[in-house]
């Protein structure tokens, strides 16, 4: 049970913020309670919001939102950031510096600890933020131009991180849409595994600066008509927007447990690949590609998968993506494996909405705290499965309530998928942490200074630029 392979890469540190959920210990409480983020917003949030009557008044529109509250916030200072830098730079890029540092400090390895090169893969949405700050004269008006893009332009994501961090490993920014984060990990895991660094950061933001609090829904889309996500659901009309960061700080197995590092889990195996053009569209999901791209895990995991008890899936409750999705991971269990309803199915789109670049990296941590908890928890507003999956012949059962991971299994394993609109497919195969009898298992943690944040928000056009005191 506690034999760990060459291969094997411990997560040793992670931090992350996600709708109703400031932190890691909140969002574990959400994900068990089943707590659903996706929200309606007030009459008073409608009126605010800035997007207008005939909108909010269409007759197809659709007051459902899962937003990130204080995202605006960031500590300019702690960073060594000027107050005008920080009102130049991407909320995305604020969110992702802060979350880097506390995984980082989570694993025990803060800033000026970093002797060896620490590699550092992570993604973002697309930034909607820059145009607001182009029509501010008072911001822009003797600002070097360059400046817009290094603190607004995916390119130096990574390279701007790793600089303020002072991480000399590789730096990627890695963009694959809604499997950016889970692809950033699976290059962490390589870079690892090839020697190019001794840790690795991995993660991603979605964060839309916009503060959109609803949709127009148009038929054929991916956005849910009614404002819910219900993966595999009869009813599932798709899901909904959201924001949210995550990054995880990852080693190779063999040194973190002889360094006594502190392991959440352990990654057995990674896979990625792309759909090509033999499917319908360029949106349209792949099977065989799907399936494939989870064998490939598999086989490098050297895993049984009826010794998974978990499968967090993409699952983004469209009526397309849902059915393809369970065949593809069927197909591939199918070649192990005859036994049917063994495995929980799930997708926490249905608890925080699609957070895009973040998806994957919100599946993994929940994934990763399931299996180190030995729990399985709710995927929510589930009642009647799409017969179009055919679940009752499959190795899967949708997992309705929170539970105690299934006796069946000797150890606690998971498989997770992020599936990329283009084509580019990841899925990472997670299992519990080693039982080490001398393991660090209590984080012990020391005060350290950090500074009042202040939330940065642009003014309105030709307005003097204003900093707004706030909580961090």
């Amino acid at each position: 049970m506690d034999t760990i392979n060459e291969h094997d890469i411990a997560v040793i540190g992670m931090s992350g913020r996600f709708p109703d959920a400031p932190d890691l210990k909140k969002y574990w409480e959400n994900l068990i309670s089943g707590y659903n983020s996706i929200r309606q917003s007030s009459k008073e949030e409608l009126e605010a919001s800035g997007i207008g009557v005939e909108i909010i008044q269409h007759p197809k529109f659709v007051n459902a939102s899962s937003k990130l509250k204080d995202g605006s916030y960031f500590d300019a200072e702690f960073f060594g950031i000027s107050k005008r830098e920080a009102t130049i730079m991407d909320p995305q890029i604020r969110l992702l510096l802060e979350t880097s540092w506390h995984a980082l400090e989570d694993a025990g390895y803060a800033q000026g600890q970093l002797d060896d090169p620490v590699g550092n893969f992570c993604g973002m949405s697309f930034n909607t933020y820059l145009v607001d700050i182009l029509q501010s004269k008072s911001i822009t008006e003797n600002f070097d131009p360059l400046l817009y893009r290094i603190l607004n332009d995916k390119d130096f994501l990574a390279t701007w991180i790793s600089y303020k961090l002072n991480l000399t490993g590789p730096a990627m920014s890695i963009q694959t849409a809604c499997s950016t984060s889970l692809l950033a990990i699976h290059l962490a895991c390589q870079s690892l595994l090839n020697y190019e660094c001794t840790l690795a950061l991995a993660g991603g933001v979605a964060f839309d600066a916009t503060r959109p609090v609803g949709y127009i829904h148009v038929a054929e889309s991916i956005y849910s008509k009614d404002g819910l996500c219900r993966p595999f659901d009869e009813n599932a009309s798709g899901t909904v927007g959201g924001d949210g960061v995550g990054v995880v700080v990852l080693k190779r197995a063999s040194e973190a447990i002889e360094d006594k590092d502190y392991i959440y889990g352990i990654i057995k195996g990674t896979a990625a690949n792309n759909d090509g053009s033999h499917k319908q569209a360029y949106t349209a999901p792949s099977l065989n590609q799907q399936r494939d791209v989870i064998l490939e895990a598999l086989s490098v995991s050297e895993i049984d998968p009826s010794t998974i008890g978990m499968v967090e899936a993409h699952g983004t409750g469209t009526k397309i993506g849902d059915p393809i999705e369970v065949a593809a991971i069927s197909e591939a269990y199918g070649e192990y494996t005859q036994d049917t309803n063994y495995c929980a199915i799930g997708s926490v789109k249905s608890n925080i909405g699609h957070l895009d670049a973040a998806a994957g990296i919100a599946s993994f941590i929940k994934a990763i705290l399931c299996v180190k908890n030995g729990k399985l928890v709710p995927s929510l507003h589930f009642t009647k499965p799409n017969p179009a999956l055919n679940l009752e012949s499959t190795p899967f059962y949708v997992s309705q309530n929170q539970q105690q991971w299934p006796d069946r299994f000797d150890i606690r394993r998971a498989g997770i998928s992020s599936l990329g609109v283009g084509g580019t497919n990841v899925h990472i195969i997670v299992e519990e942490p080693p039982q080490l009898k001398d393991r660090n298992t209590d984080k012990t943690w020391e005060a350290r200074p950090y500074s009042d944040a202040v939330e940065i928000l642009v003014p309105a056009k030709g307005a003097d630029l204003y900093i707004f005191a706030g909580p961090s």
